[in-house]
């Protein structure tokens, strides 16, 4: 263990298998960082790697695996890896990563021979456990589904209506901490929670006890959800994003030093576009979170005290999170194959565009006739408005999406014109159509490809056989559920309206206008979840925030767009701000989804578009 005189500086060198390339090869080589960590994983990966996983299983055993099948694990992290090797080495810079997907150990193993190729001394370890399948499998048949309660949906998988393919649960940081105990060097994960790689780092750099430390442990968690999507806090997706327009096409990877009491101080890649600002890292914050408990496998952080302060230029400090012992269940994403999906677009123009929609709908129902009742999935949208007085025919041109899921692959089966199906049916009524309507020219997307259900749920951490393996010594290292575990928190997290309102008519005269024009907001998703926080900038407009953004504000802003399910909210004071969690908002989430807010990251700036009566001496300090 390292002397823990100081605080750790981790780096968070990617978000996503889609972040840039450049990260792990620059960080190591022009930053002061003793770790950097990277998470190449999201819902959709895991499901896709791990339904072909299982297919591959089946293929071996029938003797039809090609020999040049590709590990499933992310196709991308090697070339960002490799570059960076040698600086790891000479600057003594850690690496822990959840880029494993369904191939943990072969990524190791990919890892450890281009060590070896390049001639280096670095020690390679992964970490095991997050492959469930077996587990949850024989709990299901074992009479356990009951047990098993959608996180979003609140329905019991029996009720789910889809055989099980595979089933990865969330890891903790404990496994990467013991393999950086051992020596490791480089550490490979599969499916461990976001922030774990971070909690993982800075647990084994300051020593800390997993049943005694829990606040800097509950520091460290919320530390790696600033970092793990990489330059989201340092601008990206930020409502400020304009006050950063003149240079905003190399927006720097964030660095987290986190000290031995678990406060962090977050800065950011040096000679790099984008921010450090209590802005910045607020709306990361209020990123994906899910109540006042932001929960883990190694402990709960309790976030509604967190505080933020802007020390210098690029430059904040992140107090005030609590620690609460973690929950004993840890979350589980189940996959199964839903069948096939496909969509079909077309292009209308100018006046009446609701009657076009509705015209247009008709026609197409008709056409389907009685196949209607083999689609699980048909959707008719209608996205975008023609401008007032449309400046040019792009801008009074909308797209009438219409969307289809169905386990009938025959009503998907091609996209010539001559065979019934999704793409004829769309067809066939172009020469009654609207006016001002044009199909799109794409026939490719009407032709049906698999997609995948995907059901979050909880998993008894003692089912769960996390490990840490070593590959310089081909050992394994067992790492137990800590004692301290809680059994007793709610699915439910703690939901309020603000105390002690303040009059709205106090705050003076208001102009009616845009939300954002003084409200920042930022939004996301959890499987079929969406949760959005708002954030205003000074101290005096949190009481009119506090007092006008209540539940009941919020559906009347969604409108339309308002599914009817249950809406939580609480405040964070210290960063004046108020959260909501849309329950099931999403229609099933990322895979499966029928949305095109898919992630839920457009609801905020929807939100924020809508107009209220804003407090004019807001107003005059200037808009986001």
């Amino acid at each position: 263990m390292p002397s823990a005189k100081r605080g750790i500086r981790i780096a968070g060198c990617s978000g996503g298998f889609t972040d840039r390339q450049r990260a792990i090869g620059d960080i190591a080589k022009n930053c002061d960082v003793d770790c950097i960590i990277g998470d190449w994983l999201s819902e959709c990966t895991m499901t896709l790697h791990g339904a072909q996983k299982i297919e591959n299983e089946k293929l071996k055993a029938e003797g039809r695996l090609p020999e040049n099948v590709e590990g499933l694990y992310d196709p991308s992290f090697m070339e960002n890896l490799e570059p960076a090797l040698p600086y790891l080495k000479s600057k003594n810079i850690k690496l822990a990563v959840n880029a494993g997907a369904s191939d943990t150990e072969l990524l190791a193993q990919v890892v450890l021979a281009e060590v070896k190729k390049q001639g280096l001394d670095l020690k390679v370890a992964w970490v095991a456990g997050d492959d469930v399948t077996d587990t949850v499998k024989r709990l299901y048949n074992d009479g356990k589904g009951e047990d098993f309660v959608g996180l979003m949906t609140r329905k019991p998988l029996r009720e789910w209506g889809h055989d099980i393919v595979c089933a990865q649960c969330y890891l903790g940081g404990a496994g990467v901490a013991e393999a950086l105990r051992q020596g490791a060097d480089i550490v490979i994960c599969g499916r461990v929670a976001d922030a774990a790689t971070t909690v993982g780092a800075a647990m084994w750099w300051h020593g800390w006890d997993r049943e005694a430390d829990l606040d800097p442990l509950a520091g460290s968690l919320i530390a790696g959800h600033l970092i793990e999507c990489s330059s989201y806090v340092c601008g990206g997706y930020y409502s400020g994003f304009k006050n950063l327009m003149e240079s905003c096409e190399n927006i720097g990877f964030p660095i987290a030093e986190i000290l031995q009491d678990g406060t962090s101080i977050i800065t950011k890649e040096a000679n790099t576009d984008g921010e450090i600002s209590v802005g910045t890292v607020e709306s990361q914050l209020l990123y994906e979170i899910q109540g006042p408990l932001y929960y883990g496998s190694d402990v709960t952080a309790h976030i509604e005290g967190i505080k933020m302060t802007q020390l210098e230029k690029d430059k904040v400090l992140v107090t005030g999170v609590k620690g609460l012992p973690a929950p004993s269940t840890t979350k589980v994403g189940i996959t199964a194959f839903g069948g096939y999906q496909a969509e079909f677009h077309i292009f209308i123009c100018g006046l009446d565009l609701e009657a076009k929609a509705e015209w247009t709908e008709r026609q197409i129902r008709h056409s389907i006739g009685k196949n209607i009742d083999e689609f699980s999935c048909l959707s008719f949208q209608l996205n975008g408005y023609s401008m007032d007085n449309p400046r040019s025919i792009e801008s009074s041109t909308v797209d009438f999406r219409i969307f289809a899921q169905t386990k009938n692959r025959k009503l998907m089966d091609k996209t010539s014109v001559d065979v019934p199906g999704l793409n004829r049916w769309c067809l066939e009524n172009f020469l009654q159509s609207c006016p001002g309507a044009t199909l799109g020219n794409d026939m490719r997307q009407s032709e049906g490809k698999p997609f995948y259900e995907y059901f979050v749920t909880l998993l008894q951490q003692k089912e769960v056989k996390h490990q840490a393996r070593l590959l310089w010594s081909d050992s394994t290292i067992d790492i137990p559920v800590q004692k301290n575990v809680r059994t007793d928190y709610p699915r439910d997290q703690n939901s309020y309206e603000t105390t002690n309102p303040v009059p709205l008519d106090s705050f003076g005269p208001t102009t009616r206008g845009p939300l954002g024009w003084i409200v920042g907001c930022r939004s996301g998703d959890k499987a079929s979840d969406a949760n959005v926080g708002f954030y205003v900038r000074h101290d005096d407009e949190w009481d009119w925030l506090r007092s006008v953004l209540t539940i009941d504000k919020i559906k009347q802003l969604l409108e339309k767009s308002d599914k009817g399910k249950k809406i939580e909210r609480f405040e964070l004071p210290g960063i004046r701000a108020v959260h909501f969690l849309l329950l099931d908002h999403l229609d099933r989430g990322y895979n499966s989804t029928s949305e095109l807010d898919y992630l839920g990251k457009n609801l905020g700036e929807y939100l924020r578009a809508k107009h209220i009566d804003l407090p004019n001496k807001f107003l005059n300090r200037g808009r986001f």
